[in-house]
């Protein structure tokens, strides 16, 4: 059974699940939506809320400014011993950077940590979920100019491993528009400052878990107020769509 299948499985089921939700500051979900949720409490509420599972656990184990190689070291802790069913790592946007790492790491050995990841996740019993990296200024941001590669190599992780991928950082560079030489893929009203999402993006980052990950219901009113907030993001009177 592939991973993808087995989730919908676990998701039919009466037993109650235990979600893991791991990575750095996007996934923290702090500051940038200014005191609105971030995407993993909306994802507790689509679960909990919509699907009705309401002894299903949703756990953000997520740091801020964290890099693959430091969650895996703390793996026992990130992971393991919430006995998870699920696990989402959503990861990249610090491991690309080229200023104020150590080491400074090339996306074949970031996808070779990542690959690790999923594998120490199934060695559990559970079914990981990888999720690429927003987009990001790069105008303000030139240390991530790389971020594009790294999401690349998650999807290859995912492709040649049958790891579910959620590919936000198509989504958020589906949202983009030129802004200027080196910043064609900047998701104009999705993000607080260089690379945090604000509270749209993090509506955006949601709307898309609930699609691949098929917890959104068709009758949701939490789904209908996220993209309501991501279409408003986008409105005319941002430098989006003409």
């Amino acid at each position: 059974m592939t991973d993808a299948a087995g989730l919908r499985s676990l998701l039919t089921a009466d037993a109650p699940l235990t979600w893991v939700m791991t990575g750095d500051s996007i996934t923290h979900g702090l500051i940038h939506t200014r005191g609105a949720r971030n995407y993993v409490d909306h994802l507790h509420e689509l679960i909990r809320g919509d699907l009705g599972r309401v002894q299903d656990a949703v756990i953000n184990t997520a740091v801020t400014g964290w890099r693959i190689p430091l969650i895996l070291d703390d793996f026992e802790r990130r992971v393991e011993t919430w006995r998870p069913d699920v696990v989402s790592l959503m990861i990249g946007t610090n491991d690309c950077s080229t200023t104020w790492v150590e080491p400074v790491i090339s996306p074949t050995a970031f996808g070779t940590d990542v690959a690790s990841f999923a594998a120490r996740v199934r060695a559990l019993g559970a079914i990981p979920i990888l999720q690429t990296p927003p987009a990001v200024n790069l105008l303000h941001a030139p240390d991530r100019a790389r971020i594009g590669e790294f999401a690349q190599a998650i999807r290859e992780v995912a492709e040649r491993d049958g790891v579910v991928l959620v590919d936000q950082h198509a989504v958020f560079t589906s949202f983009s528009v030129g802004t200027g030489p080196g910043n064609e893929q900047m998701p104009w009203g999705l993000l607080d400052d260089a690379f945090h999402p604000n509270a749209a993006g993090h509506a955006a980052i949601a709307l898309e878990l609930a699609r691949v990950l098929h917890v959104d219901t068709g009758e949701s009113r939490v789904l209908t107020d996220l993209a309501a907030r991501v279409a408003v993001a986008r409105h005319p009177h941002w430098p989006l769509d003409g």
